[in-house]
């Protein structure tokens, strides 16, 4: 971002002015999501200190960065029909181990709407650790014993998903996860909603169970929200 600003303002610092501040944010975020707003007007804030500790700017100038608006649960959740989650799951190869992987991952976040990072760290905890307790259901139970006999590759590792491919490992980070998701959404014909192919499938089984009559503690209590505040946005 700070090289954008000098290759947009040039480099001498002591022509900057509020205006073209100004104009810079509204260039870099136009279009763009609130995080890269944010990350730009962080960004510039964090720069300015340095100048205006200096004396190469004036003081005011860091108070001429707009702020980035962002009001909690304004948006609503993108999610997908109930066929074209049905579409993305059967889209998998039943017969490859890669398939029998990712229909049991596709499964526990569609089903009971786990989220990414709940897919990379799966496991079976003993006492004395704080657990969240979730039905599960015979469809998913079956996914999962099918790919640990039919599909996960012997490894020196208790992690339950692997890679498909050497190393046999778990994933790298919960970015994985929704790497895997893309592809099978494509495959289906399904066009995601929003950025975060996986999380999509959260928010799906969510407004799914609210339209079947679910109440919102029911569905804060799959998803697991600390506060029913946050619930809120599926009414």
């Amino acid at each position: 971002m700070i090289r954008a600003l000098f290759a947009t303002l040039r480099e001498d610092s002591g022509k900057f002015d509020a205006q073209s501040v100004r104009q810079f944010v509204l260039s870099q975020t136009r279009d763009r999501g609130w995080a890269v707003a944010k990350m730009c007007t962080t960004a510039l804030h964090m720069f300015f200190r340095f100048p205006i500790a200096e004396g190469k700017c004036d003081s005011w100038l860091a108070a001429a960065i707009p702020v980035v608006a962002h009001w909690r649960l304004s948006a609503l959740p993108r999610y997908l029909q109930p066929e074209e989650v049905e579409r993305m799951i059967a889209s998998c190869s039943p017969t490859s181990p890669s398939g029998k992987r990712d229909r049991a991952i596709f499964l526990l976040l569609a089903r009971l709407g786990l989220r990414a990072g709940d897919i990379l760290e799966l496991s079976v905890c003993g006492k004395g650790r704080r657990l969240t307790k979730l039905p599960l259901t015979q469809e998913v139970g079956c996914a999962i014993v099918d790919y640990l006999k039919e599909g996960r590759p012997p490894a020196e590792t208790d992690i339950l998903f692997l890679r498909s491919r050497a190393p046999l490992r778990a994933f790298a980070s919960h970015a994985a996860i929704s790497v895997i998701v893309g592809p099978a959404m494509r495959r289906a014909g399904v066009t995601c909603p929003s950025r975060g192919d996986a999380h999509v499938l959260r928010h799906s089984v969510a407004t799914s169970m609210l339209r079947h009559g679910a109440s919102l503690q029911d569905i804060a209590a799959v998803l697991r929200h600390r506060s029913i505040e946050t619930t809120q946005i599926y009414a």
